[in-house]
């Protein structure tokens, strides 16, 4: 037998757990600042005062999320009468969602699904904080997609303005900014009372993603297994994207390749060939929280590589029946999130005629949507 092999039984894991994108390492560092901003934000809550309002922002996977969650997970310990909910606004995305999403926090039952007005749910939670005398502190992680649906000021007005109706409901906002290049803002009525501290996620540097990934090695494979030639090449994939889940995703990805081959190690090649799959990992997320109809489109702008809006609508209309209006506010959407660019060519009527491109290798877009 070959003792460079591995045998069937055999694995490159130590704890594979550790690489999988929803956990929360025990160790999280590189964010102290950011952590101590939240923390500081929330403190009024365990006095029986409101917490100060805020808003984080920086590219995504920088570790926005992760920040709010050790913070609610430490402040938990020190807290009983404040409750915590994050609610994903890629899944939770209209107004109803997310009511329903903290009213289900709160009294560990769903709501039923339909024939129940937004105002009765929220009645009921507000009433709940009130008799109990709870805190609420709601995180609306990636608010990005409560605009595109418009549902973004209406969501945020009524959690900050909720005192005024229900009288000693306390309510806290912390609302995480995937950056897309597209500047956010909230109607002016929202910003009168939503007075954030900000707290900025930048980028990893290269130090730090080699000081993260490195303690995910450690706690993934056994020794030896993942060499510094190796670290290096996904460092510097990551570094490229700027996304640490893309580096994550590509040592489980990497690992896996390695067992495939029997091997005891991970090789270059094995990173090379994950990382196919894992630099569309965020692309493909993000496109499945798309609508069936919006994915529809973005498929037609990726097979057209380069079109009018005009030509685009006539194809699009073929394909669903869908009216110019809903048309227009997709392209809208799809170019907020930088799937697609939209820029005026100069041509047609006061040169306003628009040209459609997707941001991506259309390649990747249509194995995404695949």
């Amino acid at each position: 037998m070959n003792k460079d092999m591995l045998m069937w039984d055999e694995t490159l894991f130590r704890d594979g757990s550790v690489l999988e994108l929803d956990h929360l390492p025990d160790h999280f560092s590189h964010r102290e600042t950011q952590m101590q901003s939240l923390m500081y934000s929330l403190r009024p809550a365990l006095r029986g005062m409101r917490p100060i309002n805020s808003l984080l922002s920086g590219p995504p996977g920088t570790g926005k999320t992760t920040t709010v969650m050790k913070v609610f997970g430490e402040m938990k310990k020190h807290a009983g009468n404040v409750v915590f909910v994050k609610v994903n606004c890629q899944m939770d995305s209209t107004k109803f969602a997310v009511i329903a999403r903290i009213y289900k926090a709160l009294f560990k039952v769903s709501p039923p699904a339909s024939g129940v007005a937004f105002r009765k749910l929220f009645e009921k939670v507000m009433n709940f904080l009130i008799e109990n005398e709870k805190t609420l502190v709601v995180c609306l992680d990636d608010i990005n997609y409560l605009y595109h649906e418009g549902n973004a000021d209406d969501v945020m007005y009524s959690m900050l303005r909720a005192h005024e109706q229900f009288p000693g409901a306390k309510v806290g906002v912390i609302a995480i900014v995937s950056d897309t290049g597209k500047l956010y803002q909230f109607d002016p009525k929202v910003n009168s009372v939503f007075l954030p501290e900000e707290v900025a996620f930048p980028r990893y540097g290269s130090d730090e993603l080699q000081d993260i990934l490195g303690r995910r090695i450690d706690l993934a494979f056994y020794p030896n297994v993942v060499s510094d030639e190796v670290k290096d090449a996904i460092v510097e994939y990551v570094d490229m994207t700027g996304d640490l889940r893309v580096g994550i995703d590509l040592l489980k990805r990497s690992g896996l390749n390695a067992e495939r081959r029997a091997s005891r190690t991970i090789s270059v090649e094995d990173v090379e060939s994950a990382y196919e799959r894992s630099r569309l990992l965020h692309l493909g997320r993000s496109i499945m929280s798309l609508t069936p109809d919006e994915r529809t489109l973005l498929g037609l702008i990726a097979k057209q590589r380069e079109c009018q809006t005009g030509d685009l609508y006539k194809l699009f209309h073929e394909q669903t029946g869908l009216g110019y209006t809903r048309f227009y506010d997709m392209v809208n959407k799809l170019n907020d999130a930088r799937y697609v660019s939209t820029d005026f060519s100069g041509k047609g009527t006061r040169g306003r005629t628009r040209i459609v491109k997707p941001r991506y290798q259309p390649e990747d877009i249509l194995k995404c949507l695949e």
